[in-house]
């Protein structure tokens, strides 16, 4: 899904934006999400980023499943019974 994102960007950036945009026949959108994707391919190999251990803490949890399950769902049929008819 794509999102809007509102930043600052000097005026020059701005042009070579479009330079590129309108000379590779691409949107600016296009050329601003592939630099930052190389940005990103970059930084990772100069870093060799391990995105297990950068992400270990969102899975892991102390309490057990059983117990984040309980809550899930009961959350779900809550939500489902406000918003039936």
């Amino acid at each position: 899904m794509d999102k809007i994102l509102s930043a600052r960007i000097d005026e020059n950036i701005i042009l070579q934006i479009n330079r590129l945009s309108k000379r590779l026949q691409i949107s600016k959108k296009k050329v601003i999400e592939d630099a930052v994707n190389q940005y990103v391919k970059e930084v990772d190999a100069h870093q060799k980023t391990d995105i297990l251990l950068e992400t270990h803490g969102i899975w892991s949890r102390n309490e057990a499943v059983e117990s984040t399950i309980r809550k899930s769902r009961k959350a779900f049929e809550k939500s489902m019974k406000r918003h039936s008819l």
